[in-house]
Formats: structure tokens, C-alpha cells, sequence
């Protein structure tokens, strides 16, 4: 047995290996690039693993739980009240409108039970926290109008799951019931699980104030690394198991214990302790997703299982869409709202579980929602890829949006701003400052408004389509300046830009060397690393600490940067070739200190207060 489970754990790691670096090299994300894998090692294909590949599932989603937790360490009351619009208002909404959607076709239209239509309904609702935060993280979405509306809408999600689950003995009542005999101590609980789910939560919330923090507090004692992440993977895996015993969600029960830790002083202990762990398992899970799903009968019925999961995808991207309007998305915020709250997400799975126990569904019928519960869980990367090569770049903003944030030709400044974060608006200020407007863009419609409010002229839009540089006056103006956060858009904006706009002189943040080197290939000459004038400057004021003379190692920072600069052009002829890169590094590295080492005369170990004014102040 011991072989088996080595086996498989290479087996699942070896097909992460191959599959999601593809995959995050082909723009389709990790998730998909999981569930690939997985499909390829499963029974259906290679074989690797067999039908043990659903025991498998069990184990990966733990994942899962560990996810929860963490989410739940992030819920402090404070940042829930900050969300309760968002949270209670499009949450609620999202759920109620789509289960009542869900109600109706399978009770009018499927012709169900009306307690199983009341299950099914509520099941289906459910969307993939797992996949939209794993996507979210990649994309650099979190901090935008859609990543934190969907967030809000899976954790509304994630807490209606109790009360779900703990609804569903009580809509088994009067339905016809097929229940496996159980022994020992958990028979009582068949017949009682709505108290038993109660009786589970409140013994969490009772642990959670009682237990679990004065352990952490003698563990914290003594200081020992190790020891504290033993702790926390205990204090996550005695949660689950307590839930699991009493037949709940394990998921579930870790978000309520990460809740009551959310004020702990040990709150980001813990989140750093088990962060790769969460990372590694929910890996983990996607894979055991894909070699879990069942293309025998899929191969059977094809065009039934396609037609419910295009079906249950359009009818939670409706409810979606039109929570979105109410709550007056941008057009773009709101379809990328949409596509990444489309799929059924891995509670579906828990709750059917549930479902078929109770007798509420037969088998066959279970076997074919699980099957369409998997496909769309696939199909929600792939049309997410889709939005962002082919529907977000070519969407052009409705008139509400056009009146708000268009700019006025007599606005046209010489200078061109893309992206007003914390880099683009220091240089927006430095600029302002010395008596230079800039006509600023900015993709988030929130960061737009907030920044009008401060007395900024921004306007919103993607710079990355020609439509709104040409309306910023991209034509008449002599300098565009990308500071753009996600390296990938500015890539895209520097090609964009030397094609359509070739007068324009141009100055483009880089985030490290190799975004820099992508620039360069662009014909981008003027790049500013982020991370190079400050670890440099560093070293400035760390050489002034030491008695260095202040103007000395200022004039011999500019030649180290001066010398870095020209450097990155050279090697980035040389970065495809792995060893003439690493060979003409280093004859860099060797220049470049030997140039330096020959001006060190220069520097004179006593007191030159002459640059350094916080000394002067001092001396006053």
C-alpha cells in the first residue's frame, strides 16, 4: 500500500509538472492546466490511475479545506462590515434569483419532487471559490471591481452552505428515503442531522474561544517553527475531522474555525504556516477533479450533458449579469463578474453527496448532475481565456460610460499617463508639481472616481485599445508614459504602441529584468525597473551610515544604474541561450565593479554633509 500511495502521489505531481506550465504558457491558467492533467492520468486515457483516483478525491479536498480556513482567517468583523453591501446585497441576490431559476426548471420543467427541486436548486446556485480565487491570484484581478465583488458572492456562498446543509435532512422528510445502515455511535445521527450539524457548529465556535487560542498561545511558547505549523495543520485537520464525524462539511467547519481566528494575534501566523500547504493541495484537487470525471457516461450521453451545462451556465450567467446592472458594474467589470461566477463550484459536490444519502436522487441522476458539475467547472477557465483574448479588447463602452469618462479633445495634454497605482501617480504628482498635466488613463473604474475626488483629471478606459489612446489624443501628444501594474498589458501596450503611434516617445515601467528585456524586444529604449533605484539608493544612504561621503556614492550610484542600463540591452541578445547568457553575466558583473573599484579613491571615510540635508537640519 505504501507503494500505491507513493505511486500516485508521483504520479499526480509529476502531471502538475508537465501540464500546468503548458498551460500558464498558453494563457488558459493553472486550473485548467490541473484538470488536464488530470484527465490525461485518469482511467480515461493513460490509466496512470484507476478507479482508486475518487479515493483520491477525498484526500484533495482537503485542499479545499484548508482554503476555507484561510479565508475565514481574512473574515475579522471589521473587513465584514466593510463589505456588507456587497456581501449581503449581491451574495443574497445572486442566490436567491438563481435558485428560484433552478426551482422552476427543475420543478416545472424536469418535472422533480418539490424538495428535491429545493435541493437541486440551492446546489446549483453554488459557484467555485477554489477556481475563481486561484484565478484572481494569477490574473492580478483581486484588487479590481469584479474580483472583489465575486469574492463577496463566495463567501455570501460559503456561509449559506450551513444553514444549506443543515436544511437538507428536513427536505428528506416525507420523500422516499434509501438509507445505508450504519453501526457504533454516529446511528443516531442519521435520524437526528439537523441537530447533530447544530450541535457540530456550536462546539467549533466553543473550541474556538476555548481551546484553540490558549493551545497556540503554549505552543507560541516554545519558539519553535516547526512546532507552531504542526499546530496549525492540527488545528485545521481536528476541525475537519470533527465536522466529518458529524457527517457536515469539513470545508465548512474549517471556514468557521479560520472566522473565530481572524482577530487571533496569531491570524498571519497561521496563514503563512499553511499557505503552501493550501496551494499544494488545492493543486491536488483540481487534478483528482479531472481524472475523477466520468467519460463513460459522457461518451453515452453527450449531448444531455452538454445541453445542462450550457444551460446551467447561461441561466447563472443571467442572474449574474443582472445582479451585476443593479448594482452598476462598468460593461467589462460586469462580464468578467459574470464569466467568473458562471461555473458550479466544488460544493456542489459536498451537497449532492448529501442529497444522494437522503435518498432525495437516485444514482443514475447523481451520476449525471456530478458529470455536468465537473464539465463546467472546466468550462469556466477556457471562457474566461476567451474573454481576455477576444471579448475585453474589443468592447466598447456604453454611452453612460462614454459621458462620464471620455475625455474632452481641449483636455489633450502632450503627456500620457497608462495606469495611476501607487507608480503611476507619484510620477503624476512629481510631474503636477513641477507645473507638467498629464491626460491620465486608468482601467478600474472605482481608482477613476476616487482619484477625480483628489482633484486628478482621470479618465477610465484600457489603454491597450486604440480607440481610447486615440481619444486621449495618442496623435498629438509627444510622450506616453506606461505604468501599468500587470507586466503582461504592458508587453502588450508597448507593441500597440510602436505599430500605431510611432512618434510618440516612449517611457514604460518594467516590474524586474525580464519584463525589461520583453520591452526591449519591442523597441522600448527608455524601461524604469521598479526594484533598481531603490535597492541602489539603499545602498546610498547605507554608505552614508558607514561615513561615506554622500556626494561620492550618489554620482557613483548614477554610474552603477547608467552601467545596469546599457547592461540589459547587451544581455538581452544573449537570454535565449542559457549558457552565453550566464557567460556574458557575469563578464557584466566583473566590468562593472572593476569600473567602479578605480573611482574608489575618490571616497574619502570622514563626514561630507554637503547632499546629505536631513544632517543639516540636524545641525541646526
Amino acid at each position: 500500500m505504501g507503494a500505491s500511495v507513493l505511486q500516485n502521489a508521483m504520479i499526480f505531481l509529476g502531471a502538475a509538472l508537465v501540464f500546468v506550465p503548458i498551460a500558464k504558457k498558453l494563457g488558459i491558467g493553472s486550473v485548467l492546466g490541473y484538470i488536464i492533467g488530470g484527465v490525461i492520468i485518469g482511467p480515461f486515457v493513460l490509466e496512470f490511475i484507476g478507479t482508486e483516483g475518487e479515493d483520491i478525491m477525498h484526500a484533495a479536498e482537503f485542499g479545499v479545506v484548508m482554503m476555507l480556513f484561510l479565508i475565514g482567517l481574512e473574515l475579522n468583523p471589521q473587513s465584514f462590515w466593510r463589505m456588507r453591501r456587497r456581501i449581503i446585497g449581491m451574495g443574497g441576490l445572486q442566490m436567491l434569483f438563481t435558485s428560484i431559476l433552478f426551482f422552476l426548471f427543475f420543478y416545472f420543467g424536469s418535472g422533480m419532487e418539490l424538495n428535491t427541486s429545493i435541493a437541486l436548486a440551492l446546489t446549483f446556485s453554488m459557484s467555485s471559490t477554489a477556481i475563481v480565487l486561484q484565478t484572481l491570484k494569477e490574473k492580478n484581478l483581486d484588487k479590481s471591481q469584479a474580483g472583489k465583488s465575486s469574492f463577496a458572492v463566495l463567501l455570501f456562498q460559503d456561509i449559506a452552505v450551513i444553514p444549506i446543509l443543515a436544511a437538507l435532512p428536513l427536505l428528506a422528510i416525507g420523500e422516499v428515503q434509501t438509507k445505508v445502515a450504519r453501526t457504533g455511535m454516529l446511528g443516531w445521527m442519521d435520524e437526528n442531522r439537523t441537530i447533530t450539524i447544530i450541535v457540530a457548529v456550536s462546539s467549533i465556535i466553543l473550541l474556538g474561544r476555548f481551546v484553540f487560542s490558549p493551545l497556540l498561545h503554549l505552543i507560541a511558547r516554545v519558539h519553535m517553527r516547526e512546532l507552531f505549523t504542526a499546530s496549525a495543520l492540527f488545528l485545521v485537520i481536528a476541525v475537519s475531522w470533527l465536522m466529518d464525524l458529524a457527517g457536515v462539511s469539513a470545508a465548512l467547519g474549517a471556514f468557521l474555525a479560520g472566522v473565530l481566528m481572524a482577530n487571533s494575534e496569531f491570524r498571519h501566523e497561521l496563514e503563512s504556516n499553511l499557505e503552501p500547504f493550501k496551494g499544494l493541495l488545492l493543486g491536488l484537487f483540481f487534478t483528482a477533479v479531472g481524472s475523477t470525471i466520468n467519460f463513460g457516461l459522457i461518451v453515452h450521453q453527450p449531448l444531455a450533458i452538454f445541453k445542462a451545462v450550457l444551460l446551467f451556465m447561461l441561466l447563472k450567467s443571467i442572474v449574474l449579469f443582472l445582479v451585476g446592472k443593479i448594482f452598476r458594474k462598468v460593461l467589462m467589470q460586469n462580464i468578467l463578474f459574470t464569466l467568473l461566477l458562471s461555473q458550479i463550484g466544488e460544493f456542489a459536490f459536498i451537497l449532492m453527496g448529501s442529497i444522494g444519502m437522503l435518498g432525495l436522487l437516485e444514482k443514475e441522476m447523481l451520476d449525471f448532475y456530478m458529470a455536468v458539475i465537473t464539465i463546467s467547472m472546466i468550462m469556466s477557465p477556457v471562457l474566461l481565456f476567451i474573454n481576455e483574448k477576444l471579448i475585453a479588447s474589443r468592447i466598447v463602452s456604453n454611452k453612460a460610460e462614454e459621458k462620464e469618462y471620455k475625455v474632452d479633445p481641449k483636455e489633450h495634454n502632450e503627456i500620457i499617463i497608462a495606469g495611476f497605482g501607487h507608480f503611476g501617480s507619484t510620477l503624476g504628482r512629481f510631474l503636477r508639481a513641477n507645473g507638467v498635466e498629464a491626460t491620465i488613463l486608468d482601467n478600474n473604474s472605482e481608482q477613476v472616481v476616487l482619484l477625480r475626488k483628489m482633484g486628478f483629471k482621470v479618465f477610465y478606459g484600457d489603454a491597450t485599445r486604440t480607440a481610447i489612446l486615440d481619444a486621449a489624443g495618442a496623435a498629438h501628444a509627444k510622450i506616453l508614459v506606461s505604468a501599468l501594474d500587470i507586466p503582461e498589458k504592458n508587453i502588450e501596450l508597448s507593441a500597440l504602441v510602436s505599430k500605431h503611434y510611432p512618434h510618440l516617445k516612449l517611457f514604460f515601467r518594467a516590474k524586474n529584468r525580464l519584463n525589461a528585456y520583453e520591452l526591449i524586444d519591442n523597441g522600448i529604449n527608455n524601461i524604469y525597473r521598479e526594484s533598481i533605484h531603490a535597492s541602489v539608493y539603499m545602498g546610498v544612504d547605507i554608505l552614508s551610515a558607514l561615513g561615506f561621503r554622500k556626494y561620492t556614492s550618489l554620482r557613483k550610484a548614477n554610474d552603477f544604474i547608467l552601467h545596469d542600463n546599457n547592461a540589459l540591452k547587451k544581455l538581452s541578445e544573449h537570454r535565449h541561450d542559457y549558457d552565453s547568457y550566464v557567460k556574458s553575466v557575469k563578464e557584466e558583473i566583473e566590468q562593472q565593479e572593476r569600473l567602479l573599484a578605480e573611482d574608489r579613491k575618490f571616497i574619502e571615510h570622514k563626514p561630507d554633509n554637503a547632499w546629505d540635508k536631513s544632517k543639516l537640519v540636524a545641525n541646526d
